[in-house]
């Protein structure tokens, strides 16, 4: 009996120890990981919130050839619905091609995506960036925000541009910066009609054919079958309407106005076929250049077709001169949701934050639609 009772004892102050130890070392590692949280190689990691945060969504790429690579997207059109195209293909180059995307808004007051908005911030990223995908019309940002677009061309760095690019800027009061304007006049003789012009190689001029009542066919240039911007590019067609343009560069593609908006209408027997796309390499007045892409397309329901996505992507590897990974074959799907608004001045969707749009799985485009009251 005396023997079973110091077993007993001896078996409690057993148990008793490993509980103890047990509890010390949860706590021990418990401290361990709580003070090392935030850290990385020993220096603790600070998030650092910066002013222009709630005008951009990221998508971050983690495999394919643009990793390592940065995109800037810079959207805000009044018509054309930038704000859905954009995030958009956003997507699809940083999760099929592995480049690090940000695309910066014109917000509201409120903080709300509201198109053709000139409140937009970041283009400071564009120090960083190896590439710029511009939608804008009218637009006249900050003149701290101007010179980080200045700085950008300076540096001879690539612009794919679309749609209402060709008359980017307008109402810039700023002296440093009215040159920017889409019909400017002034001292500056090269940079008559502004960015658009020089830059891209052609301004505003007018829309040809009936914008929302005719769509267009868009046919490859003859002569441009080796481009490798038209690389298995096939089919291509657009619900936006023709613009009249007569572009400094070399014509990739040309549209056919169609008397209806469905891929099979008839063409219009009176329209010719105008320049849609075309590619150039600007040049400053201090030497600086740059490859550039222009469209006169490029709606939110334009890429919805598979033609004309796949000439914006391989447009994209060619103005950063990675023609080696244009493959005819290349991944162009859509990324996650995409049901676009359809484009007009009427609505959009309101009470959308950039940050709704994070994520591959994002519905582009969530909210309701706004209907403007239109004189």
């Amino acid at each position: 009996m005396l023997i079973l009772n110091q077993s007993n004892v001896i078996m409690n102050k057993v148990s008793l120890c490993w509980t103890t130890y047990l509890l010390c070392f949860t706590l021990l590692t418990s401290c361990t990981a709580k003070s090392g949280e935030g850290q990385q190689g020993g220096q603790e990691q600070e998030v650092v919130e910066q002013p222009y945060d709630k005008y951009m969504v990221q998508y971050k790429g983690t495999e394919g050839p643009g990793l390592g690579k940065n995109i800037v997207f810079v959207a805000s059109d009044h018509e054309y619905r930038s704000e859905e195209t954009l995030p958009e293909l956003a997507k699809i180059l940083s999760k099929r091609y592995g480049f690090n995307c940000t695309v910066l808004f014109g917000l509201d007051e409120e903080g709300y995506i509201l198109p053709g908005s000139s409140n937009l911030k970041g283009l400071s990223l564009l120090k960083n960036a190896d590439l710029l995908f511009l939608f804008t019309r009218f637009a006249h940002f900050d003149s701290e925000e101007l010179q980080y677009i200045d700085d950008y061309i300076h540096a001879g760095k690539p612009i794919v541009a679309l749609r209402t690019a060709t008359h980017a800027f307008d109402k810039i009061t700023d002296p440093k910066w009215e040159h920017y304007n889409w019909n400017y006049k002034g001292e500056k003789k090269e940079w008559k009609d502004g960015f658009g012009e020089y830059i891209l190689g052609e301004t505003w001029v007018s829309h040809y054919g009936k914008n929302h009542a005719q769509s267009s066919r868009l046919i490859p240039e003859k002569g441009q079958e080796a481009n490798p911007i038209l690389t298995g590019v096939k089919d291509m067609w657009v619900q936006s309407g023709g613009y009249t343009a007569e572009p400094h560069g070399e014509v990739i593609a040309r549209g056919e106005v169609l008397n209806g908006m469905s891929q099979d209408a008839a063409a219009d027997p009176n329209k010719e076929l105008l320049p849609v796309a075309w590619s150039r390499e600007y040049t400053l007045e201090d030497g600086a250049s740059g490859r550039v892409f222009t469209t006169t397309h490029g709606a939110s329901e334009d890429i919805l077709n598979p033609g004309f996505r796949r000439m914006l992507l391989n447009a994209a590897l060619w103005a950063m001169e990675m023609e080696k990974d244009i493959k005819a074959d290349n991944n162009i799907e859509l990324v996650g949701p995409y049901q676009p608004t359809q484009f007009n001045f009427k609505g959009y969707k309101a009470k959308v934050k950039p940050a709704d749009l994070a994520g591959w799985d994002s519905l582009i485009m969530p909210g309701e639609v706004f209907e403007k009251k239109v004189k």
